[in-house]
């Protein structure tokens, strides 16, 4: 089982989407990596040799934000807009969508599960 940035990447999947399973890697960078290392996008992760997954960890650990410095560095945004008290830190606060979608009907995702309004009739 191979490891890279603190992840272990399925074994039995193509190098291209094992990749993609790292927080911050998605499929374009996975193809680039690869490109960079040299390596068959459509070899899986058990065939590789140890030099060749080296050479991959290598590649991501210079070039890439990953895992644990990304999350820490997008929390770190988002803490800022709210300190801030900006309206994107606002609506992070309050748990809106931040983006400009429409609140009226959808957004379930951001604003939870729906509460009933006491003395509201629904016709």
């Amino acid at each position: 089982m191979a490891r890279i940035s603190g992840v272990n990447i399925p074994t039995d999947k193509r190098v291209e989407v094992s990749l993609t399973y790292i927080h911050g890697i998605g499929p374009s960078f996975a193809k680039k990596i690869c490109q960079r290392a040299g390596i068959d996008e459509a070899q899986r992760v058990h065939q590789l040799t140890d030099d060749e997954v080296i050479r991959i960890r290598e590649i991501i650990d210079s070039d890439y934000r990953v895992e644990g410095d990304l999350r820490r560095t997008v929390a770190m945004n988002i803490k800022r807009l709210m300190d801030l008290g900006c309206y994107r830190g606002l609506r992070h606060r309050k748990g809106l969508p931040v983006n400009g979608q429409r609140t009226h009907t959808n957004a379930r995702t951001r604003k939870g599960k729906a509460r009933p309004i006491a003395g509201k009739k629904m016709t």
